[in-house]
């Protein structure tokens, strides 16, 4: 019967193990990076590396850890609320068929597909030496607070779109005018999606580097402003790549950047789910 069907059907059958064939490499790809990664940087982690102070001799990770913390705090702030209340306005305000809102979607298809050492250029031109804040952690944020925006706003979008017709027609039926309705109905139940997107953003800015060596700088240190230089997990392994006399310890970096990725990634499904089974409650 099974022969039959290839007989019958050769073109399927071939796509069919072409799909097979490609989820296998895709699959074989990521374990061989990961087990790399794993292999080579594991042995090499050490105390040294967690002091919270860097030096010549430690390389110590933290202070790049934390700032990478407070650069993902600080972009965030700024590129969620004008991604979600942007995607709020062109699903649920604007009338279809607005031109304006084909622009501003065909935008920020562009934007997504801009290299991010374009937007790194982009920073170092307008915020370090434009607006004259040199590189420092504010010009860093911003920046990174521009290339998640079109990544924050296509997810909540789509979120929003995902949100049942029917869920709006019984809020109106009882009463409810169009802000309530969005606030109390439709966010909340688009949130697991907002939040996927949120968490994702949050993932690629921790893996950032091209951007932030235009605009943040390099230095492993703790800030003290917002305007001072300042390096994240990502920018101070490529350091130590870049000089070539502290491999080790630059394998060692990544494999805490890519815990921390997938942490991230983890965290997202987490949330998503989490969110998802209240709702249904």
């Amino acid at each position: 019967m099974r022969n039959s069907k290839v007989l019958r059907y050769p073109i399927s059958f071939v796509a069919r193990v072409l799909v097979y064939i490609s989820a296998a490499i895709t699959v074989f790809m990521v374990f061989f990076l990961l087990g790399y990664i794993f292999v080579n940087g594991i042995p090499h982690l050490k105390p040294e590396l967690f002091h919270w102070e860097n030096t010549t001799k430690n390389n110590s990770m933290m202070p790049a850890i934390i700032n990478t913390f407070i650069m993902m705090i600080m972009s965030l702030l700024m590129a969620v609320p004008i991604g979600v209340f942007s995607a709020v306005y062109m699903v649920e305000y604007a009338k279809r068929g607005n031109k304006f809102v084909h622009f501003v979607r065909v935008t920020t298809e562009t934007l997504s597909g801009i290299p991010s050492i374009v937007f790194g250029l982009f920073g170092y031109l307008a915020f370090v030496i434009a607006l004259g804040w040199q590189n420092s952690l504010l010009a860093g944020a911003v920046t990174l607070a521009i290339m998640v925006l079109p990544l924050i706003m296509r997810t909540t979008e789509e979120a929003l779109i995902a949100v049942p017709d029917s869920y709006r027609e019984g809020s109106f039926g009882l009463g409810a005018g169009k802000l309530r309705t969005v606030f109390r109905i439709i966010l909340p139940s688009a949130m697991p999606g907002i939040l996927s997107g949120v968490v994702l953003s949050a993932g690629r800015i921790a893996g950032e580097t091209a951007a932030l060596i235009f605009t943040a700088g390099t230095i492993a240190e703790l800030p003290n402003s917002v305007f001072d230089s300042t390096a994240t997990l990502a920018v101070h392994m490529y350091s130590l790549l870049n000089e070539g006399l502290h491999m080790e310890d630059a394998y060692a970096t990544s494999v805490v950047l890519v815990v921390f990725v997938l942490g991230m990634n983890g965290l997202s499904k987490l949330i998503a789910s989490k969110v998802g089974t209240k709702k249904e409650r």
